[in-house]
C-alpha cells in the first residue's frame, strides 16, 4: 500500500482493499482465538462530520495541523455487528476500526463456525501456499549475555547532559548538539509497543519519568489489562535507550518526551495474533494523540507455519501489521520500526511492518558506524530502499533488569535510539509533517546520495537535519566555498566567496560512516579564507567537511591522500 493511495474515495474501496489484501477473516490467529472481519461500517451511529465523538482532542488537532481529513478508517466498528457476535457466546477481546473487525475467544469450534453465517462477516481465508522452507525466528533477539566491558568516553564539557556510557550512540548522530540547543523531546508524545516493560515503575533510571508525569498511560493487549510492569523486560530496555536519565551513567535520546507504553507481544509464543495486537495498539496510540509510534517488533514466521510470511509478502501490502503501520502514518504519526535481526540468518531480509513504505525503518551499526552483521537487509521485493537509516545496535547501552547500566545488541535498540532523536528533532521543527521528518533524516545522513540495502541512507546527522531539514547545501556545485588543494595531504585552505555573517566557524571532519573524527573552531581572515592544517591522524580516504557559521551550515567532500 503506497502512502499516496491511503485516502480512499469511498467506503466501498475500503472494503475491496481489505478483501483483496488482508485475505483474512473468521480466521484462527492463535489457540482458541479468531479474527472476525466485517464487510462494512454501514448504518454506523457515528459520522466523520462529528469526530469529537470518537477521536480525542489531541488526535483531532494532529489531523488539523497536518491537514489530514477524518475518514472511514477513523469510524468505530459497527457496534451492532459486535453485539451480534457476542450474543452467540463468544468473548470479544477488542475491535479494530482500521482493519474493521474484532478479536474473539472461544473453545467451541462449532460456535465459531456460526459466526460466518452472518451476512456482515466477510468469508475468506488465507490460503497462500507455503512453498518455501520456513524457519521460526523470534523477533525479540538480543544478546543473551550482556557485557559490562564498556569503552570509556569522556563527555564534552559543552554538552548539557552527561551521557555516561550512552555518549557514543548519541554523539554519532550529532544528537548531543540538538540537546544542547534545548531540544530533548519535551512536548512530544511517543507510544512504544513491545513485549512488556518489566519494573519500569521501580527502576531508578525511570524515576524522572514518574516524577515529571511523563508516562501518561499503559495498556496490555495480551493480558487485556492496564499493567505491563510484570511482563517481559524487552520493552523496558527499549525505553531506556530513549528515556533513561542517570547523569554520568546513561542518558537517553529524548529524556523529556512523554510516553504511552503498550504491550502487544506475547514473548512466549509466535502467532499472527500479535500482528492484530500491533494494529490495535497503534489505534490506541492514535486515539490518545501520539506523535510517534516506535516498535522493535517484527513478523515473518510463526509457530503455525501455514500463517507464515515469505519474503515476497514484504511488499508493503500484505501483512496486517504493515497495513496498520501505513494507516498510522496516514494519520500523521511518525512510525519508527526496527529492521529486524535476520541479516545473518536464512531469512536475511526485513520483517513486517518494516516493509511499510511510509514508516522509518532502522538498521544497526557497530559503535564506529559500520554495518552490524545481524541487521536485516533490504531491499523490499518490489525494489524499495530499506532500511531507511541506521544507528548503533551492536552493544548498545541499555538498562538491565537489575537497574544497572548494561549492553545489548539488536535493531531493537538502534530503532528507539533513532525514535528518541526524531522526537527531539520534531520538537525543534514542529512545522514538519511525519513524512517531511523522514526526508530530513534521510537527506542529512551519511549515505544520502548513495543509499544501499544494508544501512539505507546511512547514519542521520540530527543537528544538520535541524538546520537544514529540506536539503544540505552542496558547495562543490555553487562554489561559495572552495577547498584547495583537494585532494590534500591533510593541510588545506578553505576559501569563502562571500564572508558568512559569523566569521568564527566550526569545522567537523566526518568519515563516510557519519562519525565526527575532529572538530575545530577557526576564524576567517581578511582575505575570506582560513587555513586547516595537521589533519595527519586520520587515514587516507574520502571525508566530509561540515562547516557551521552561525545559522549557516554547509557540507562538502575532501579527499586525503
Amino acid at each position: 500500500m503506497k502512502y499516496r493511495l491511503h485516502i480512499f474515495a469511498s467506503f466501498f474501496l475500503l472494503i475491496f482493499f481489505f478483501s483483496a489484501k488482508l485475505v483474512l477473516a473468521q480466521t484462527k490467529v492463535a489457540p482458541d482465538k479468531y479474527w472476525v472481519a466485517f464487510r462494512d461500517k454501514l448504518n454506523s451511529s457515528y459520522s466523520i462530520e462529528r469526530p469529537s465523538e470518537f477521536l480525542s482532542p489531541k488526535a483531532i488537532n494532529r489531523r488539523i495541523k497536518y491537514n489530514i481529513p477524518v475518514d472511514e478508517f477513523d469510524l468505530p466498528v459497527n457496534q451492532n455487528y459486535i453485539d451480534s457476535v457476542k450474543a452467540l457466546g463468544l468473548q470479544v477481546y477488542y475491535a479494530s476500526k482500521w482493519l474493521n473487525g474484532i478479536l474473539v475467544y472461544s473453545k467451541d469450534a462449532n460456535l465459531v463456525n456460526e459466526v460466518k453465517k452472518f451476512d456482515f462477516v466477510v468469508d475468506f481465508l488465507k490460503t497462500k501456499p507455503q512453498t518455501e522452507n520456513q524457519i521460526v525466528e523470534k523477533k525479540l533477539e538480543e544478546s543473551t549475555e550482556p557485557t559490562y566491558k564498556f569503552v570509556e568516553m569522556k563527555n564534552s564539557a559543552n554538552n548539557i547532559y552527561d551521557y555516561g556510557y550512552g555518549l557514543n550512540q548519541i554523539e554519532m548522530l550529532n544528537g548531543n548538539k540538538l540537546h544542547n540547543e534545548g531540544f530533548n523531546g519535551k512536548g512530544v508524545l511517543m507510544a512504544i509497543m513491545d513485549a512488556g516493560f518489566y519494573k519500569v515503575n521501580q527502576l531508578k533510571a525511570f524515576d524522572s519519568l514518574w516524577t515529571n508525569k511523563q508516562i501518561l498511560s499503559s495498556k496490555d493487549f495480551v493480558d487485556m489489562d492496564s499493567t505491563s510492569w510484570d511482563a517481559d523486560s524487552h520493552g523496558m530496555k527499549v525505553l531506556s535507550t530513549i528515556a533513561s536519565n542517570l547523569p554520568g551513567k546513561f542518558v537517553g535520546t529524548a529524556p523529556k518526551a512523554d510516553f504511552i507504553l503498550i504491550r502487544t507481544e506475547d514473548a512466549g509464543s509466535e502467532n499472527i495474533i500479535e500482528e492484530f495486537n500491533w494494529v490495535a495498539g497503534a489505534e490506541h496510540a492514535d486515539s490518545l494523540g501520539a506523535d510517534i509510534i516506535h516498535s522493535s517488533l517484527g513478523y515473518s514466521n510463526f509457530d503455525d507455519t501455514a500463517m507464515s510470511h515469505t519474503y515476497a509478502d514484504m511488499n508493503g501490502d500484505f501483512a496486517p501489521s504493515t497495513i496498520g503501520a501505513d494507516i498510522a502514518a496516514q494519520k500523521g504519526i511518525l512510525v519508527v520500526v526496527s529492521a529486524g535481526n535476520e541479516g545473518n540468518d536464512a531469512w536475511k531480509y526485513i520483517t513486517a511492518p518494516a516493509d511499510a513504505d511510509s514508516v522509518l525503518t532502522v538498521g544497526a551499526t557497530d559503535r564506529y558506524g559500520y554495518y552490524a552483521y545481524f541487521s536485516s537487509m533490504g531491499p523490499t521485493p518490489d525494489g524499495r530502499i530499506k532500511p531507511n537509516v541506521a544507528a548503533q545496535g551492536l552493544n548498545s547501552t541499555v538498562i538491565s533488569t537489575t537497574g544497572e547500566v548494561s549492553t545489548s545488541s539488536g535493531t531493537s535498540f538502534s530503532g528507539p535510539i533513532i525514535a528518541g532523536m526524531a522526537a527531539s528533532l520534531w520538537q525543534a521543527r514542529p512545522e514538519l509533517s511525519n513524512m517531511e521528518l523522514i526526508s530530513a533524516m534521510q537527506n542529512n545522513a551519511s549515505q544520502s546520495t548513495k543509499p544501499d540495502s544494508l544501512l539505507g541512507y546511512g547514519i542521520p546527522d540530527f543537528y544538520m537535519a535541524y538546520l537544514y531539514p529540506t536539503k544540505i547545501e552542496n558547495l562543490e556545485q555553487n562554489r561559495e566555498i572552495l577547498v584547495f588543494p583537494n585532494p590534500s595531504t591533510g593541510n588545506f585552505e578553505i576559501k569563502f566567496s562571500k564572508v558568512p555573517i559569523q566569521k568564527t566557524v566550526q569545522i567537523d571532519v566526518i568519515n563516510l560512516n557519519g562519525r565526527v573524527l575532529e572538530t575545530r573552531n577557526l576564524t576567517i581572515d581578511n582575505d575570506n579564507k582560513l587555513d586547516f592544517s595537521g589533519l595527519n591522524n586520520v587515514p587516507n580516504g574520502m571525508y566530509f567537511l561540515r562547516i557551521q557559521a552561525g545559522e549557516q551550515a554547509y557540507k562538502l567532500k575532501m579527499l586525503k591522500q
